[in-house]
């Protein structure tokens, strides 16, 4: 990680639009530049974690989605549906998840169509030993306090929803 500067730059970024394109510009470009920023810092911290686990936290939320799922395991289709990502990524995962002992991929037993990722005896531990470490660091999200988080949360949620993420309520 690099020293620390001696201002904040998205404050700088806001007074130079604010300079160059008048206020109704600044809100939004500052938020998102600071979400966008928050998004690097929390996967920094949270790949550190689980470091120790051989996992990044993109391959942690697979093997959390298969752990968490009544049988253990799920169509690959399925898989990237819930995390929201592209089907190609969701092979690599699982590829990922493979190679280090901790899912199987396997025809679908009644859907020839369909290939299956189950998670593994050895999954399901690191799975629960890299939850404990996230909750430990509280998924990186200090110094907020859990009344800020929820606001966070809820804001986004807000942008969520009417992107067309999901429709429930």
């Amino acid at each position: 990680m690099s020293a620390a500067l001696g201002f904040d730059p998205i404050q700088e970024a806001g007074r130079q639009w604010l300079a160059n394109w008048g206020p109704n510009s600044v809100a939004p470009m500052t938020a998102v530049t600071s979400i966008i920023r928050v998004q690097q810092i929390l996967i920094a911290r949270l790949n550190a974690t689980l470091e120790p686990f051989n996992l990044t936290f993109s391959r942690y939320e697979a093997l959390m989605l298969l752990y968490l799922s009544r049988a253990g395991s799920l169509p690959l289709g399925k898989m990237g549906v819930r995390l929201q990502v592209h089907p190609t990524s969701v092979t690599n995962l699982v590829d990922g998840l493979e190679k280090l002992g901790y899912a199987t991929r396997a025809p679908h037993p009644s859907d020839r169509r369909t290939t299956l990722a189950t998670i593994t005896t050895q999954g399901r531990s690191v799975g629960a030993d890299a939850t404990d470490a996230l909750n430990a660091m509280a998924f990186g999200t200090e110094p907020l306090q859990s009344a800020e988080l929820d606001t966070v949360t809820e804001v986004l949620e807000r942008l969520r929803r009417e992107a067309g993420d999901f429709d429930g309520g």
